[in-house]
């Protein structure tokens, strides 16, 4: 699948090392992503890498962070 270049408005999606800088794809997705972006986000980091990520994040809106922490059950 291929995500949109609208998640990454502020770099160039080709120069992307989805392993490398996988905090910022996810942050990223768990912010603005549709679906099937969430899909894929699931599909290709663990669960553990993304509470850590909604945990550790100062970048995710209010919003955002509180429907995730909901949804992952951390309190």
């Amino acid at each position: 699948m291929e995500l949109r270049a609208t998640l990454f408005w502020d770099t160039d999606i080709s120069k992307i090392d989805f392993k490398k800088n996988k905090k910022y794809v996810i942050e990223r997705i768990l912010d603005f992503g549709n679906q099937e972006e969430i899909q894929w986000m699931h599909k290709e980091y663990s669960q553990d890498d993304v509470k850590d990520t909604l945990i550790n994040s100062r970048v995710l809106g209010s919003r955002s962070k509180n429907f995730w922490e909901h949804y992952y059950n951390i309190n």
